[in-house]
């Protein structure tokens, strides 16, 4: 399953970092980070729940650039 989610983040270099956080996250298959169209595309690995790797995602993301914001309910 891919979906994409509006992000906010202030430069390219944090969108890339934010990148590889989401890639290394559990249950994620592969994710893309554009800092011009401030979207994550993230494709999940199968039989997953999207909201609770999102939470994760999240707060992997934080760890590199701690005032990124997705936006995902």
């Amino acid at each position: 399953m891919k979906k994409t989610y509006a992000i906010e983040v202030d430069c390219a270099n944090c969108a890339a970092k934010m990148e590889e956080a989401a890639k290394k996250t559990d249950g994620v298959k592969d994710a893309t980070v554009s800092f011009m169209t401030q979207k994550m595309k993230v494709e999940f690995e199968e039989d997953t729940d999207a909201l609770e790797v999102m939470q994760a995602v999240l707060k992997n993301c934080k760890k590199v650039e701690s005032d990124c914001e997705i936006f995902f309910s």
